[in-house]
């Protein structure tokens, strides 16, 4: 929702907005590390540990807005480190990180 759409509702009496609920968003990860968009255009995506919930939760950044997050459950932790390690070692994507066609 574009803020001039928020403001509206909130001048047209719409308390609708106001039943959302928002994430405590930290600039940068207590438990984690930022990674730089090759870009260079103010994109990050930022890793971050969350042990109360077993997840590590990966957020896609522009300048201070978070645009998208992922929750990955600690048990697929492996599977993603499994591809990404597959990929550097063979220089080929590995068929489960393959697009279909």
């Amino acid at each position: 929702m574009a803020r001039s759409d928020i403001a509206g509702s909130m001048d047209a009496g719409d308390v609708g907005w106001q039943h959302q609920v928002m994430a405590e968003v930290t600039p940068f990860p207590r438990v984690g590390t930022v990674f730089f968009d090759t870009r260079a255009d103010g994109r990050t995506l930022r890793l971050s540990w969350h042990e109360d919930s077993g997840t590590f939760v990966l957020s896609i950044w522009h300048h201070e807005t978070c645009t998208a997050s992922f929750r990955l459950d600690s048990s697929e932790a492996p599977r993603l480190l499994y591809a990404v390690g597959s990929a550097l070692a063979s220089g080929e994507v590995p068929p489960t990180l393959r697009a279909s066609s």
